[in-house]
């Protein structure tokens, strides 16, 4: 009865997490004596990921004892950080810390409420910082526009001559598609089907230049056929290799 209660006493008592750490500490001093110290910290993978907030994460300096760093808890802070997908962190005896880094990769330039966002594939904000560099990257713009972004990006990749003229693409309606080219025409894209309608356009362009001329939309929302609107407001039915008849 006197060594329960005493087991008792002692956990509630705070003393055995004592005698743990007090245990570790004295583990960790012993091994930094023999020369287990940190002199070298190893990062790679590290492209995007501010280096002020990683050593400031990682918290070592050269001289403190190696087997006081504890590799999961910084895992699993370098993992909280956006840039970061995967993080993997080790103790290299007797000297080194190692960081492996695997970084989000940039897809689009998200803008919604009046704010643009760098994102992932997964819809995970990079940053909203220094967003110039990420200039060459669609726009897309509405609140599900993260979403349906990395078909679409997957799609203009199969259409570069279309990509290129590409300034923005709204998700309209929660169910598809407008293209804002360089030029100001609007693209209005269908429901479904949308890879097939892109290689019309991108035939159309190819054989007629009909992204040269000055139009203000096109309508591709009806399956096999494409309707333009000229600036001046005409409507008009599109037919492969007649555009130079209609004059537009």
């Amino acid at each position: 009865m006197f060594s329960v209660w005493l087991g008792i006493w002692l956990y509630f008592g705070g003393a055995a997490q004592k005698s743990e750490m007090w245990v570790g500490q004295a583990f960790s001093r012993t091994a930094a004596d023999k020369g287990l110290v940190v002199q070298n910290v190893l990062v790679r993978g590290r492209v995007h990921t501010d280096p002020k907030e990683l050593r400031r994460l990682i918290g070592v300096e050269r001289g403190d004892p190696i087997m006081a760093f504890d590799p999961g808890e910084i895992r699993d802070l370098l993992e909280r950080i956006p840039w970061v997908k995967e993080a993997r962190v080790e103790r290299r005896l007797p000297d080194t810390i190692y960081i492996g880094l695997v970084e989000r990769a940039p897809l689009v330039l998200w803008q919604n409420k009046g704010k643009v966002r760098l994102i992932d594939s997964d819809g995970v904000t990079l940053t909203d910082k220094n967003l110039k560099s990420y200039s060459d990257l669609l726009l897309v713009v509405g609140e599900e526009a993260p979403r349906h972004a990395p078909e679409l990006v997957k799609m203009l990749v199969a259409e570069p001559a279309l990509k290129e003229r590409i300034e923005s693409a709204t998700w309209v309606s929660e169910r598809r598609w407008n293209l804002n080219l360089k030029g100001g025409t609007v693209v209005k894209m269908p429901e479904k089907d949308t890879e097939l309608a892109l290689r019309r356009l991108g035939a159309a362009q190819e054989q007629d230049r009909l992204l040269d001329q000055n139009l203000a939309v096109i309508d591709l929302r009806e399956t096999g056929r494409m309707s333009i609107r000229t600036l001046p407001g005409a409507v008009s039915e599109y037919k492969a290799g007649n555009s130079k008849e209609r004059g537009i």
